[in-house]
């Protein structure tokens, strides 16, 4: 499975205020993903696919005030609580869109969303899930393994494919006693690129014998 990430930024946002206590919330709402469509990163979400991990999502995460996002996109499929930004509130299909609404959170990145919404920055979404990829009619088909992670509040991007294409998103995530990691082949490809030129030999013949060792 990849981690796979989907830039959308047909965003609005309001502030709405509480009459219980008369603070003003920050929500952003918008179409947070689309399905049955060739998006701008060359990837199809059939119905069925994005409305199992959308509801799977609901269930789990949004129906128990769990679902929490980032500012911007971290390099793995897990959620980092120290830069949660927001809370998805509410998801919800209108045709082959999937409608949410985000409440801005009191934290430290809450903070920077609400002073960028200020400023008049204009923002954005990006899901973030795993799931496997089938190449069908010159587009990555999402399969129906596909998990929902999370939704993060990104900027608009000059050049989106650079911004979405994060550092782990053509890595290959396993579970590891419920945990997600990459694989180790991953890893090796990564310490034999950061290797010193003067260490190349050496370092390809580590990696090799700690990959004989596993298999």
């Amino acid at each position: 499975m990849k981690l796979i990430t989907e830039y959308t930024e047909d965003l609005q946002y309001s502030i709405i205020t509480e009459e219980k206590n008369g603070k003003k919330q920050r929500i952003i709402e918008g179409v947070f993903m689309q399905a049955e469509q060739k998006n701008r990163n060359g990837r199809v979400y059939p119905r069925a696919t994005l409305e199992s991990a959308v509801d799977k999502y609901v269930s789990e995460q949004v129906s128990k005030s769990r679902a929490v996002g980032e500012l911007n996109h971290p390099e793995g499929p897990s959620i980092n609580l120290d830069k949660v930004s927001h809370r998805i509130t509410e998801l919800k299909w209108d045709g082959d869109n999937v409608m949410g609404k985000a409440l801005v959170l009191d934290t430290p990145m809450g903070r920077i969303v609400e002073g960028l919404m200020d400023g008049g920055v204009q923002l954005g979404v990006s899901s973030r899930g795993m799931g496997s990829l089938v190449q069908k009619n010159g587009a990555n088909v999402v399969s129906n393994d596909f998990m929902l992670s999370a939704v993060d509040i990104v900027q608009d991007p000059s050049a989106p494919e650079a911004f979405v294409n994060g550092i782990m998103e053509g890595v290959e995530w396993i579970w590891d006693n419920g945990i997600l990691k990459a694989q180790e082949i991953e890893r090796f490809e990564t310490e034999i690129k950061r290797a010193p030129s003067n260490r190349l030999a050496e370092t390809q013949m580590k990696a090799f014998k700690d990959f004989l060792s596993k298999l």
